[in-house]
């Protein structure tokens, strides 16, 4: 079993785009939801989050409401589209390459993000990482309930779910690294062996220079 870990965020760093708010417009988009005030608020809650003002509770009730709202067999026929139009497109050029090295080093590739693990699941397999820390939707028997399982992977949330993570699978000392691009990942940066900025958001990039945390960018293949 590999002793060290390579964490990458989702959003903004493997990918050029954020997989939540494309989510929603894609259910704007397929008609699944009320589109023009659902994309209102699918673009201010992804406002807050850029601002770091986001109350992720009151996110994932807007977020997971359709979960419940429209039938599975919909969700899943969509959520294949999804990947292959809206996603495979935005993967960044140099995401593969980096995932690459570390799985050639040795490194487990993890990827741990806030977005739920129902849109995430196949974009971890897209990628070809094999392990997904993401927010969990509640499941009930019978179907989603709308819910998230606490604690969402945000903030505090992510180092949490990480440490709950490692004490399953006995990755409690291993050297990690991870990659981010954005400031809502501080609490995790903070804390492990190897930080990375990625095509940093603002607030991450100042706080980077600070610390010295090398800044990368995987938009520009080599």
């Amino acid at each position: 079993m590999a002793r060290t870990l390579a964490l990458f965020d989702l959003d903004n760093t493997l990918l050029t785009d954020d997989s939540d708010y494309l989510w929603g417009r894609c259910l704007a988009d397929a008609g699944l939801v009320d589109g023009p005030s659902y994309e209102a608020a699918n673009a201010r809650y992804y406002a807050l989050y850029k601002a770091g003002d986001l109350d992720i509770h009151a996110f994932l009730e807007f977020a997971l409401r359709p979960l419940r709202e429209v039938p599975l067999a919909r969700l899943l026929a969509l959520r294949e589209r999804f990947v292959t139009e809206w996603i495979a497109p935005r993967v960044a050029p140099d995401a593969a390459a980096l995932i690459e090295r570390h799985r050639r080093d040795g490194h487990l590739p993890v990827i741990i993000t806030a977005t739920n693990r129902f849109v995430t699941g196949p974009i971890a397999a897209l990628l070809g990482v094999p392990a997904l820390i993401a927010t969990e939707p509640e499941w009930l028997a019978t179907g989603f309930s709308g819910r998230a399982v606490d604690p969402p992977c945000f903030r505090d949330g992510k180092v949490a779910r990480l440490q709950s993570w490692q004490e399953r699978y006995g990755y409690q000392n291993a050297y990690t690294y991870f990659y981010s691009d954005s400031h809502n990942d501080l609490p995790l940066l903070e804390r492990v062996d190897a930080p990375c900025a990625v095509d940093a958001d603002e607030a991450l990039s100042a706080a980077a220079a600070a610390r010295g945390w090398p800044h990368i960018s995987l938009r520009a293949a080599g």
